[in-house]
């Protein structure tokens, strides 16, 4: 099937901005790179989780038992690469002479946000998919109430309380909200009181709450989703292929802070340019807790949202 792109003559030089997401996760989560995985074997890295210790209380004044020798018992959370994606365009002859005026912003673009985005979509699956050790509930209050209770207030304190209880570092906390939970939550006049101004909405940061980064409508994930984390309960690996000597034209380069690779190289047989963006990604979840005696993430929890429905 043959491209479709519009001729200056026929439209306005000053093009309409690319539908795109914004690309949210991978710039809060655990990153691993090239260095982390040149010669892993089976393309895994194990992502030491530190050993943590108590104290004892030894006796005072006499020496009647010798002190209590404890183990160091490490763990480790293996992250695979396992993602491959992909954007390949054929661009024959007549369309870069006649068609495509500028072909980085017509071809390449889109190409690299399509591929970006299906790396964004293997770290949300693996978020939503994960075993939380922890989970609350958040159900939505009638907006036309004009009460200043928020239950997503509620909800955040008593996730705080759980990641406070699991020892989580406090700093690094985020809570990520799918387009409905982050709905529900912007109409409580609480959360309204609390963010204050328009300034605090800019872009995907709603603002801190109850000691959290709260991001909403994040947009790989689903729109009744939400969970509040920290930055090390989820893995998030990234490589660029190395560029092959046989082609071209060839680079690797960064989009919102993703590593992927671009090649160019011509097709004789039917006469056109082929152009190919690509990388290599994988994700896991930290699970090195326990929930019912499997292992479960407790470095992130999971909150329930329940819509509201008029009476």
């Amino acid at each position: 099937m043959a491209n479709t792109f519009l001729k200056p003559e026929t439209i306005s030089r000053t093009a309409l901005g690319l539908l795109r997401r914004e690309l949210v996760l991978p710039r809060l989560v655990t990153r691993l790179g090239i260095d982390d995985f040149r010669g892993a074997k089976d393309d895994t890295v194990n992502v030491r989780v530190p050993a943590r210790l108590t104290a004892r209380d030894y006796e005072w004044r006499t020496r009647t038992n010798p002190i209590v020798l404890d183990d160091i018992a490490e763990t480790s959370v293996p992250v695979v690469l396992t993602e491959h994606p992909y954007s390949a365009v054929a661009v024959t002859d007549e369309e870069l002479t006649l068609d495509i005026t500028d072909f980085a912003t017509q071809v390449l673009n889109p190409q690299i946000i399509a591929v970006a985005e299906a790396m964004e979509s293997a770290l949300a699956t693996v978020i939503e998919g994960a075993t939380y050790a922890a989970e609350v509930d958040y159900a939505e209050s009638d907006p036309t109430a004009g009460s200043l209770d928020s239950p997503f207030y509620r909800a955040l304190v008593d996730a705080r309380k759980a990641l406070n209880d699991a020892k989580v570092p406090a700093a690094g906390r985020f809570v990520l909200l799918g387009s409905t939970v982050e709905a529900a939550a912007l109409k409580e006049n609480a959360i309204r009181v609390e963010t204050g101004t328009d300034s605090a909405l800019r872009e995907s940061i709603i603002g801190r709450i109850a000691g959290f980064t709260v991001i909403g409508n994040v947009q790989s994930l689903s729109a009744d989703f939400a969970v509040a984390a920290h930055s090390s309960a989820f893995a998030f690996a990234n490589v660029a292929p190395e560029v092959p000597s046989g082609v071209a034209l060839g680079a690797s380069t960064l989009f919102d802070g993703l590593a992927l690779r671009w090649i160019r190289d011509y097709d004789p047989n039917y006469l056109r340019d082929r152009s190919v963006v690509s990388s290599f990604a994988g994700a896991a979840s930290v699970e090195d807790g326990e929930s019912g005696g499997d292992p479960a993430n407790v470095r992130a929890v999971k909150i329930t949202f329940t819509p509201y429905t008029p009476a």
